[in-house]
């Protein structure tokens, strides 16, 4: 399945570090996840600073098709575009068309991603923090005892950091207990885990069979809260990441959606706008990889008092 926004931009570039003005360059912004929404709030960032600067930037999505993302990374190498930003997805996962663009002198950058053989940069949060400051909240909540449901996807390297940190709190916490967990389908991440909620639910019906939802980000956690809706079952509470604006509402209206931590999905776009512009300009980024802060959203910050 492939989805589009946009066109691949075929102009020629001029490569980084190479002569030339940085307003001549062309930016080739590629992903498979620009449904979620914070893939979504990156991508308009980095192109929005990114047309500042002067660049022409094309975005590809392939909603969820890696074959398809691989094969436009090597269309815009081939294109001899100034450089490829992924969102949201680990380098590693199309090694080979990241070393065609580093042998072809093109900066590969990440956003939400990870660093690697090839990247120029990634910049994301340091998710194994965001996944402690979450699970710390949550394990929190509970008191140190009850059962917990997780909603993961691994793929993701950001995400799966968040997962070791709720296996480490697993660990040093005996008194939670996890009984279930879904590996969640990406594009159509809310429905997916909607109908996996419900399945849990008919699995363990008994109240307190299920206590809290870890939702490794936010829409698998708003996909929960309609099936706990359905059911009537205001007894279970749900924590994500990201900071969703939706989940944020969720949090502020009183329902069982209690917790979220914050990404600045922006800063980590505007970063990696500027680190470029260093780049093309003949220099070196800063570091492999640079961090933009995360903040813990919950009912007393928002200072909501609930019934």
């Amino acid at each position: 399945m492939r989805g589009w926004m946009g066109a691949v931009a075929l102009a020629t570039a001029v490569t980084a570090g190479s002569a030339g003005p940085a307003a001549a360059q062309t930016v080739s912004v590629l992903t498979p996840y620009l449904s979620a929404v914070a893939t979504g709030e990156m991508v308009k960032t980095f192109k929005a600073d990114a047309e500042r600067h002067g660049w022409t930037v094309s975005v590809v999505d392939t909603a969820g098709d890696f074959g398809a993302l691989a094969s436009r990374v090597e269309d815009v190498v081939n294109a001899r575009t100034g450089a490829i930003v992924l969102v949201s997805i680990n380098p590693a996962q199309i090694q080979d068309q990241v070393g065609k663009a580093a042998a072809a002198g093109i900066p590969v950058f990440a956003i939400d991603g990870a660093a690697g053989p090839g990247v120029t940069l990634n910049v994301t949060s340091d998710n194994h923090a965001l996944g402690k400051t979450m699970t710390d909240h949550l394990f929190g909540r509970l008191g140190g005892k009850g059962t917990i449901v997780r909603f993961f996807h691994s793929a993701h390297p950001g995400v799966h950091q968040r997962e070791i940190a709720l296996d480490e709190a697993l660990q040093a916490a005996p008194g939670i207990r996890q009984v279930a967990d879904h590996y969640v389908q990406v594009p159509g991440q809310i429905d997916d885990s909607r109908n996996a909620m419900e399945a849990m639910l008919a699995a363990n019906p008994a109240p307190g069979a299920i206590d809290a939802v870890w939702a490794a980000w936010d829409e698998p956690g708003i996909g929960a809260l309609l099936a706990l809706q359905a059911a009537g079952r205001g007894d279970i509470v749900i924590a994500g990441i990201d900071g969703n604006p939706q989940a944020i509402d969720l949090i502020r209206q009183c329902t069982p959606f209690i917790a979220t931590v914050r990404q600045n999905f922006a800063e980590m776009a505007t970063i990696t706008a500027g680190q470029m512009a260093k780049v093309f300009a003949g220099g070196k980024p800063d570091a492999a990889e640079l961090y933009a802060p995360g903040t813990l959203v919950t009912r007393d910050s928002l200072g909501v008092t609930c019934p």
